[in-house]
């Protein structure tokens, strides 16, 4: 069986490392199996996705290096295939329309919880008549089995059961056409032959109802592997009031790219008691069977010890280009002073972050402005200026 994963982001804001983490995990399983590694934008949320928030997802995922070999593919631009494979499925029977308005849905779903009961749908159009001549707005659902269960052998939680009685009816195409994402997942992972499904355990609860709609269309499911998230330091959700929490934060502020992959592969799985992996370590040792079920939490200072680790060891040559993009950013002219290559060596013991090292660098292509009156004060006075004398005339 040839290897097939993919990392499908929705592109309405940054790429959260949350979701780095899970584009990573996907990466490193292609790259070990020699499979393929698809790259898929869900954009169906068309009043969220922007082209912005796609750009700067792209653009995460070069800097990481986390190269793709078949896409960027994009739902918006598979619509037609969408509703092509639902009208299959209302030929079989395994979908129907409903004609439901919103007032009476939301009737429905104030009874269900005045009566402490499960909101869902209670399958008033399944066995509607249906009439073709019916010009009224209908959505199509999905005809749920009534019976029966839907076993998931997750990679990381094991084995999950679903009762299908409590799984409802769900839209899969809306009024307008446009798919939901429940069903254009599936049509997109069938389309794609994608065999291994790696992405977050929030999406545990929808993988029944997609291995269900796989089996109505005649298809095998792929193999799933619900990761947990991710946690801040207080145990809960990471979030913007933890600090940074896209890639390119971390990028702006001077972490490494090698340095983030390192700590996000270690978010999560374990190998043995080793923490500083090469990129060919990850690819050689990564395996879903060694990742923990339950969530880790986000530990920044581990971070930039990792940071300053690859700052200190990574060739300066390499590093050169990551110190004059923060030096540009600080609109600092490099031109007029020492090479990139020898600042590096002289500052990575002193700086864990590559912004730290640009910051604590400007003298070396500046004259100071201000000094700092606590400093002069300290520094400058009638004890040090003849050292002060000394060291002019020698420099």
């Amino acid at each position: 069986m040839s290897i097939r994963t993919r990392f499908a982001p929705s592109p309405t804001g940054f790429l959260h490392v949350g979701s780095a983490r899970t584009a990573l995990y996907s990466w490193l399983y292609a790259r070990r199996m020699g499979g393929k590694f698809i790259l898929r934008i869900e954009d169906t949320d068309q009043e969220r996705s922007t082209q912005e928030a796609t750009q700067a997802i792209l653009e995460a995922m070069e800097w990481l290096g986390l190269d793709w070999d078949e896409g960027p593919f994009y739902q918006t631009k598979h619509f037609d295939r969408y509703r092509e494979v639902a009208e299959n499925l209302l030929k079989s029977n395994h979908a129907y329309r409903c004609y439901c308005s919103k007032d009476r849905l939301e009737k429905l779903r104030a009874e269900q919880l005045e009566n402490k009961k499960k909101p869902r749908y209670d399958g008033h159009c399944r066995d509607l008549k249906q009439n073709s001549s019916n010009t009224d707005p209908f959505v199509v659902r999905f005809r749920n089995p009534d019976t029966g269960q839907v076993v998931v052998e997750d990679c990381v939680h094991g084995r999950v059961v679903f009762q299908n009685e409590e799984l409802d009816d769900l839209v899969i195409l809306r009024s307008d056409g446009v798919p939901t994402y429940n069903f254009s997942v599936v049509v997109d992972d069938w389309d794609m032959k994608i065999t291994h499904v790696i992405r977050g355990d929030d999406h545990l609860n929808n993988t029944p109802r997609q291995i269900n709609m796989l089996k109505a269309l005649g298809e095998t499911q792929p193999i799933y592997a619900h990761i947990p998230m991710i946690l801040g330091s207080d145990g809960k959700r990471l979030s913007k009031r933890h600090g940074a929490v896209s890639v390119q934060q971390y990028r702006d502020e001077g972490i490494l790219p090698e340095a983030l992959l390192n700590y996000l592969v270690r978010l999560g799985w374990s190998h043995g008691d080793q923490e500083i992996f090469s990129r060919e370590e990850m690819i050689q040792s990564f395996d879903l069977t060694n990742l923990n079920n339950s969530a880790a939490a986000f530990n920044p200072e581990k971070l930039l010890w990792l940071n300053q680790h690859y700052l200190k060891t990574e060739e300066p040559a390499k590093l050169a280009k990551h110190l004059a993009l923060q030096m540009e950013d600080l609109k600092i002219d490099v031109t007029k002073g020492p090479k990139l290559e020898d600042v590096l060596i002289a500052q990575r013991e002193r700086a864990k972050t590559l912004r730290e090292m640009a910051e604590k660098s400007k003298f070396f292509y500046q004259d100071f402005e201000i000094i700092h009156p606590e400093i002069k004060e300290k520094n400058l006075n009638k004890e040090t200026l003849p050292a002060l004398q000394k060291l002019r005339k020698a420099l």
